[in-house]
């Protein structure tokens, strides 16, 4: 893959990692993040800028470096989660609730098992 196309796919995931930010039910941090794998192979300048963040930085740089995530994003994380599987529930009902429910308790345990920042 060349450089042109890893830049194109870190603007796209950089420009969904925003609107996550700003949605509060869709994931913004796992966006940036593949937006900085991204634009490290297609363009560092813009990799560098983004782990010299001086909000969203230091937690990009924690997950490259030692694949540790902050006590508070976790908690953050899971609460969003939970309000995600209710709004679900109420949604779509609870027997069908049951698919999104699992994966979102799936994902939970992995992010609360993953090293502390």
């Amino acid at each position: 893959m060349n450089s042109r196309l890893w830049t194109l796919a870190g603007a796209f995931f950089f420009c969904l990692g925003w609107i996550g930010i700003v949605l509060p039910l869709m994931p913004g941090f796992v966006f940036l993040l593949a937006a900085l794998y991204c634009f490290l192979r297609g363009h560092p300048e813009w990799a560098e800028r983004m782990q010299n963040h001086k909000v969203y930085g230091p937690p990009l740089r924690d997950w490259r470096e030692r694949r540790a995530i902050s006590r508070k994003a976790k908690k953050s994380a899971v609460i969003a989660m939970a309000i995600a599987g209710a709004i679900t529930t109420a949604m779509v009902g609870f027997p069908i609730a049951l698919i999104p429910l699992t994966c979102l308790a799936a994902v939970a345990v992995w992010l609360w098992t993953r090293k502390e920042a």
